[in-house]
């Protein structure tokens, strides 16, 4: 499957979205493709599925936390939960169509996910994404300005209802042509199928 690109539906606002950033490049390396970076609005899919996010259920809520630890040791990277959890994530998605309109949406997603869950950042704040979108080789001040612009508005409505109408109902949601997986603890069944051996 060296020609089949992933797809991945991401939200800054989802840990184990920031958690799959971390190996989704190795992964994509390893087995000869590509990463094509699909912002989309997780609060979206929620509201579109009535699905709900894990918070909101009190068992869920505790074991996500422990889990969450437990996957950034075995992944060895960085995590914590920052104060601002959870984050109002619409306007950092935004500068994320934007910023791969302007060709750096994978340097984007993986900046702005690493401020937030391995430095504690605010991505809802414009000075933040600003600062962000500077060290992904952006403009801060032109990423700003697009994010009001109706197009890019748009452009993350359509993400959303794209991931929807295929099935997704949460994040991340990877595709690979018409498979999709879901979650980052799926990425081995991912990377098993790039391979042809599933």
């Amino acid at each position: 499957m060296s020609d089949t690109t992933i797809e991945f539906f991401w939200d800054v606002s989802s840990p184990y979205t920031y958690l799959a950033s971390t190996q989704i490049v190795n992964i994509a390396s390893e087995c000869s493709t590509s990463v094509k970076w699909r912002p989309f609005s997780l609060g979206g899919v929620f509201k579109d599925t009535g699905n709900r996010p894990p918070l909101e259920v009190k068992s869920k809520n505790s074991y996500m936390l422990d889990d969450l630890k437990a996957w950034a040791a075995y992944y060895k990277v960085p995590l914590q939960f920052p104060s601002s959890f959870p984050v109002n994530s619409i306007l950092p998605m935004r500068a994320a169509i934007a910023a791969e309109r302007l060709g750096k949406g994978g340097e984007f997603a993986i900046a702005i996910m690493n401020a937030y869950w391995a430095e504690g950042k605010d991505p809802s704040l414009a000075e933040i994404i600003q600062s962000i979108s500077s060290s992904a080789g952006l403009c801060g001040d032109e990423i700003i300005k697009l994010t009001q612009e109706p197009e890019i508005k748009e452009a993350l409505k359509q993400n959303s209802t794209e991931a929807v109408n295929r099935g997704a109902f949460g994040a991340p949601t990877f595709f690979v042509g018409d498979k999709m997986f879901w979650g980052n603890d799926r990425l081995v069944l991912m990377r098993a199928y790039l391979n042809e051996e599933l």
